[in-house]
């Protein structure tokens, strides 16, 4: 088995990471700023993408229109029920595309969620259409401590002079059919050309990506794993479609299930391995599944299962299958059909 994974994992885990580096876990807290998307206001497109309702996935205490530091106590005092040893945290601005305004705006936003004595940084989940040259540049300063002058904190015993700074790029598919299809607005080179940029001014890049999107079979998902073995991303993220009321994404599904790879809870913990052996073994895996309230779908084929539950499985099936992450690695140079 692969050596370097901390806690005994089989994998790279995001957690682990942050106590690697900081000596502690570090939470995040999930931030609405108000923020819209160019793929529902007409820059890129109307409507937005086929599967997306923003409310489904993100807390309740993060609530557009509420002070930005008022939503961080309320999702710290909601998360000290379940992570009662995190001390430091990460303003995590989820909702929607949060790049997707003037510089000028930005800078107040952030700034405003670094102020906070508990906040260690931020994470910015954004479109890879929504980025430029001057805000990566101003990210790449406040990354080094330049745009926050005379900021610091400590974590883990450690004092930081500048605040961790993370950009997540919803990449959802390598594949430019699948762009099309779900009405993503960008092609999977504007994707790969952002995540570059990021990186190569210093910062952190995490991406996200949903497996079993409409026109996709398990062979060609697991093709996308030379894809993202291939950007220069720190952390990734993955769940499983899950079909949201009221989307066209379900419209869809009712005309053509066919098009649709459903996944049992059991097949889908074989086939993530199967992904894991083949993604680099540096890559951080932040979740390996999603959970979206009963309210918002029309049926739960895994049951009310939690996340602390899934990722006890996935060890499970690591074990017994004699697993690890990486250990199918193999490079391939040749781009996806697309």
């Amino acid at each position: 088995m692969h050596a370097s994974f901390a806690e005994g994992k089989r994998y790279n885990s995001y957690v682990g990471h942050f106590r690697r580096l900081y000596g502690e876990r570090l939470q995040k807290v999930v931030i609405d700023a108000g923020f819209t998307c160019p793929n529902r206001d007409g820059s890129a497109g109307r409507g937005g993408c086929t599967y997306c309702d923003n409310a489904a996935f993100h807390p309740s205490y993060s609530t557009p229109g509420i002070p930005i530091r008022r939503q961080i106590d309320e999702g710290i005092t909601f998360h000290r029920t379940r992570y009662r040893n995190a001390s430091s945290y990460l303003a995590y601005f989820q909702s929607f595309s949060n790049t997707y305004a003037h510089l000028s705006e930005l800078r107040r936003l952030y700034l405003e969620a670094l102020s906070h004595p508990a906040v260690a940084g931020v994470v910015i989940g954004t479109r890879p259409d929504c980025v430029d040259a001057e805000k990566l540049d101003w990210l790449a300063d406040l990354k080094e401590g330049r745009a926050a002058a005379g900021w610091s904190r400590v974590v883990g015993g450690r004092e930081l002079n500048a605040p961790i700074v993370i950009v997540e790029y919803g990449i959802e598919s390598c594949r430019d059919e699948t762009l099309r299809r779900i009405n993503r607005g960008h092609d999977f080179a504007c994707a790969a050309a952002a995540v570059r940029e990021t990186a190569s001014r210093g910062i952190e890049v995490g991406a996200h990506f949903i497996l079993g999107l409409p026109g996709e079979s398990r062979e060609m998902m697991l093709e996308e794993c030379a894809e993202i073995n291939a950007l220069p991303l720190k952390t990734v993220k993955f769940h499983q479609l899950q079909i949201v009321k009221g989307t066209a994404m379900e419209r869809e599904y009712a005309r053509c299930p066919e098009d649709f790879e459903r996944f049992t809870l059991d097949g889908y913990l074989d086939f993530f391995v199967d992904m894991l052996e083949r993604l680099r073994p540096d890559l951080c895996i932040e979740r390996f599944a999603g959970e979206v309230p009963p309210r918002f779908v029309n049926e739960t084929p895994w049951g009310l299962v939690r996340n602390a539950e899934l990722l006890r499985m996935l060890d499970e099936r690591l074990e017994a299958r004699d697993s690890w992450q990486g250990k199918s690695v193999v490079r391939i140079n040749a781009p996806l059909s697309k």
